[in-house]
């Protein structure tokens, strides 16, 4: 059976599984995911738990013998098993598939893994295990399921957003549903009445840092050169994390990038906006940003914006805010001579 991660507490209400499949790329997700397991199970009685991962180093015979290990005086036991961000080779999924007839009503399997797709999940080894499992995929919402997957939470924290906060959470945390999460627990802090506007996102982000990231896109989106490099300097100094800008100017170039191809494919403007729902306050604005980008810059700025990427990511020697401000230069219309990225 497969259920999704929000559908979970209410299966687990109704009974324990004695297999649970948590699958995906969304790390928030499987971990909320595993807490709700492991919270359940403890009330009736599997106590102690155990975590192996499968590489070339596992001793499966230590997987068995937990199965086999059990006396009058054990405790009913979780059994986490970690796969592989790589599919399973031969052995690997045999040794899996050997486990199965060591289960019985005292272990409880978990089997923790990677996104699949519909090839996988007709795998032996996953068709096993499902039969008299619960399969739940944990991946991170799209932009089209995004607001839902917000309401939802939202309704689980008794916070009430109004239409334009969920469409500007939703832009604002695409891909980034452990930021989502803090910022929701925050405001119920702040707003007690759980009531959320966007006037209120604004203020609850301005409370802590002089500038906001929303400020930087719109100075980016207006071509405000100045206003951009002052706002990137204010975060810098702030230790803002650098990759959370990385991923929200990558958002606006992305989206810019595919309006450009619908307008050069002869769709009217108004239907452009329409499609990624722009406010009527913005289109002007992004008019006037589409004429100054088109497609080759966009395109250029993507790689850029990767360099950098691979910058913060394998040499922490570097100094990726100069980077980033040339970047945000570049965005705004005013060509920058920097050495290439090495």
């Amino acid at each position: 059976m497969r259920v999704y991660p929000e559908q979970l507490r209410r299966h687990l209400a109704q009974g324990l599984c004695q297999t649970y499949l948590l699958f995906g790329n969304e790390l928030l997700l499987k971990q909320e995911s595993l807490q709700s397991i492991l919270e359940t199970s403890a009330q009736q009685g599997f106590i102690e738990k155990h975590r192996f991962t499968i590489d070339n180093q596992l001793h499966w015979q230590d997987v068995y013998e937990i199965c086999q290990a059990l006396s009058l005086f054990s405790v009913r036991q979780v059994l986490i098993i970690i796969l592989p961000e790589t599919s399973l080779n031969i052995t690997q999924g045999n040794a899996l598939k050997a486990l199965k007839p060591y289960l019985h009503q005292d272990i409880l399997l978990v089997l923790d893994g990677p996104r699949l797709n519909k090839k996988q999940e007709l795998k032996q080894w996953f068709t096993l295990f499902h039969k008299n499992g619960l399969y739940v995929p944990c991946n991170t919402p799209n932009a089209q399921q995004m607001p839902n997957f917000i309401k939802a939470r939202c309704r689980d924290l008794n916070l009430k957003p109004d239409h334009e906060s969920v469409l500007i959470l939703a832009q604002w945390y695409e891909g980034n549903l452990q930021g989502l999460s803090q910022s929701l627990m925050k405001f119920q802090f702040l707003y007690p009445d759980g009531t959320l506007t966007l006037i209120r996102l604004q203020e609850s982000l301005s409370r802590h840092n002089h500038y906001t990231l929303f400020q930087l896109t719109d100075a980016l989106i207006e071509g405000k050169v100045n206003r951009a490099v002052r706002i990137v300097r204010q975060l810098q100094a702030e230790a803002v994390e650098i990759t959370l800008l990385l991923r929200i100017i990558q958002k606006e170039i992305v989206q810019l990038f595919k309006m450009q191809e619908l307008w050069v494919s002869g769709m009217p403007l108004d239907k452009i906006f329409d499609h990624f729902r722009v406010w009527k306050t913005r289109q002007k604005t992004l008019v006037s940003t589409l004429h100054r980008l088109p497609s080759p810059k966009l395109a250029e700025l993507l790689h850029h914006l990767y360099n950098i990427e691979i910058m913060v990511k394998t040499d922490f020697d570097s100094r990726p805010w100069p980077e980033l401000t040339a970047l945000c230069i570049e965005m705004c219309g005013y060509p920058v001579l920097l050495d290439p990225i090495n």
